[in-house]
């Protein structure tokens, strides 16, 4: 897939682990571990705002489009 998901960059730079980020966007540590893998498939603008919140960034740090 042509989007690449940085947040494991991002969690690094911030030094926030997982189970501290799954717990401020209120999401489940396994559906983050799914984001942070690239396999999802999908995120809702919702979910994407309160990472960016939670690691004070932007979108554009989490996510990146690669032309194959």
């Amino acid at each position: 897939m042509p989007i690449i998901v940085n947040l494991d960059v991002m969690m690094a730079k911030r030094k926030v682990s997982s189970g501290d980020l799954a717990e401020k966007i209120e999401i489940t540590p396994a559906n983050l571990s799914i984001l942070k893998t690239g396999k999802a498939k999908a995120i809702r603008f919702s979910t994407l705002e309160k990472i960016c919140e939670a690691l004070d960034c932007q979108p554009g740090d989490i996510l990146e489009y690669n032309k194959e």
